[in-house]
């Protein structure tokens, strides 16, 4: 396997990073509607080519897109309310409830917009040929199943389900389809409804140049259909509960590491079975999205494991991963793979040795480059064509935030830094302040060498902390940023000038 930058990168371009749940409208959260058209709208009058998303999965407790109730759903709250009026499934009226502006309040929508979609479902036509087909086609059924079970058992966790569920036994299961059918299909019913939403989306953008850069994490959730579907491939005691969890040790985000909490895989059933689970994940990402982002791209080389039951990360180990075998077999099976590693963290010759081998661009982030090293791998003079750059990521504070969280010295040296890299690369150089810095950053990202430049759209706007999207080891607050209003044509105007003095518009 040979990778090359020209089939995941074919060109100097640009992207912008937003997750549709941060768009602006009136129904509490963004949505695959409107609003997303616009958005692509605004990407194309701006002269970028690639818009980022993050995993566009239902999400689980703590609301995180990185904890799913099944890795390959598409997020219920992601449904457009007026798409839904358009096809005569809800009057107007009873989507009132959901009228609401500002950060996403993730309790409320649990409560309302789950009751509106399940009026918008009394009047869906089960019967009908589109949606028989989608039910024949099983993809979305133990999904559905697990979902189904799980309300009818007050939301708990599947290992806390009767043995019968708990441990798949066909009879009680099919005994429970049949006696609860109106559920299952309520489950069916709203990813059949997220996959002809985002089907729509993705042509109206791709059809204007727009490419959709997803996100698939590395690991799935615990609570999850993936797990009670398949705990062979993971590392469960006999009742099925987890033995170890994943992690990372510490790093820049926390100094007690990161204890995430996921099950580890058993990698050494994955390459028994040929990979099939994770080829079948890989063929569903590319299914809806144009370049994939594979995050914590360094645990298919080691892994960290942390015994369950540990309060904190600092006491896991490191274990193989599958290596360059997992993508040998991967593109064996699909083809050519236009992957984004998330290569951040605690970097090892190992894992080096795999993105090499491996060929896919890694990421480097701006915020993490001014610490005085000269070899510091994300200053800009340091990062290579095949590289994506960011000023900083979904886990970062928005620039702005970060600067204005220096301190003084720091700061003062930070903006020395900065106009002697602004100098370097034929940019204005004079930068006072915490917004001409974060400018400065902003236009270091967009003149770098890489192949692919990504900006959140909170610098886009030059937002403050307030505008984070989140904070690693934080379990609460976090994912709730939304825009207010749709981005302006005269910030397209503005932004496309750049692009285009940098070569990527």
């Amino acid at each position: 396997m040979k990778a090359e930058i020209n089939r995941t990168i074919p060109q100097r371009s640009a992207g912008v990073l937003l997750h549709i749940t941060s768009l602006p409208g009136k129904y509490a959260i963004g949505t695959m509607g409107e609003e997303a058209r616009r958005f692509v709208d605004f990407l194309c009058a701006a002269g970028v080519r690639y818009w980022q998303v993050l995993p566009l999965v239902q999400t689980g407790f703590g609301d995180s897109p990185y904890q799913s109730v099944y890795g390959a759903s598409g997020n219920p709250y992601l449904l457009d309310i007026e798409c839904l009026i358009e096809q005569g499934l809800l009057r107007r009226c009873e989507a009132k409830g959901l009228l609401r502006t500002g950060k996403i309040d993730f309790g409320f929508l649990y409560t309302e917009k789950y009751a509106v979609l399940r009026r918008a479902f009394a009047r869906f036509d089960v019967d009908s040929a589109e949606f028989r087909a989608f039910l024949a086609a099983g993809e979305f059924h133990d999904y559905a199943l697990y979902m189904a079970i799980k309300t009818l058992h007050g939301n708990a966790s599947f290992d806390r389900w009767p043995k019968a569920y708990r441990f798949r036994d066909p009879a009680a299961l099919a005994q429970f389809e049949r006696e609860n059918r109106s559920e299952y299909l309520f489950w069916q019913f709203l990813q059949y409804e997220f996959v002809r939403e985002w089907t729509s989306l993705k042509q109206y953008a791709n059809e204007r140049g727009i490419r959709i850069i997803g996100d698939i994490p590395l690991y799935v959730a615990y609570d999850s259909a993936d797990v009670w579907a398949a705990p062979k491939l993971f590392k469960l005691r006999k009742n099925l509960t987890a033995k170890q969890v994943a992690g990372v040790p510490p790093d820049y985000f926390s100094a007690t590491g990161q204890l995430w909490g996921n099950p580890v895989y058993d990698w050494s059933v994955h390459e028994a079975d040929g990979f099939t689970w994770w080829i079948q994940r890989m063929r569903r990402a590319f299914s809806l999205y144009d370049v994939v982002r594979i995050d914590h791209f360094r645990g298919f080389d080691r892994y960290y494991e942390i015994a369950a039951g540990e309060e904190t990360a600092l006491h896991g180990r490191w274990r193989r991963g599958p290596g360059i075998r997992l993508f040998r077999a991967a593109e064996e099976a699909l083809g050519p793979l236009p992957i984004i590693a998330e290569d951040l963290g605690l970097l090892d010759s190992g894992v080096l040795r795999l993105m090499k081998r491996a060929g896919y661009p890694g990421m480097k982030v701006l915020q993490f480059a001014f610490d005085g090293n000269p070899d510091n791998a994300y200053l800009p003079h340091n990062i290579g064509v095949n590289s994506v750059c960011y000023t900083g990521t979904h886990d970062n504070d928005t620039t702005v935030g970060f600067l204005r969280g220096l301190p003084a010295d720091t700061f003062a040296f930070l903006q020395k830094k900065l106009r002697a890299l602004a100098a370097e690369n034929g940019l204005p150089g004079r930068i006072r302040g915490v917004e001409s810095a974060a400018r400065a950053i902003r236009s270091l990202c967009w003149t770098s060498r890489a192949a692919l430049a990504i900006v959140p759209a909170q610098d886009l706007l030059l937002l403050g902390s307030e505008a984070r999207m989140n904070v690693p080891s934080i379990g609460e607050g976090n994912w709730s940023f939304r825009l207010q209003r749709a981005l302006s044509p005269e910030l397209a105007a503005s932004l496309r000038e750049e692009l285009e003095r940098c070569g990527r518009a």
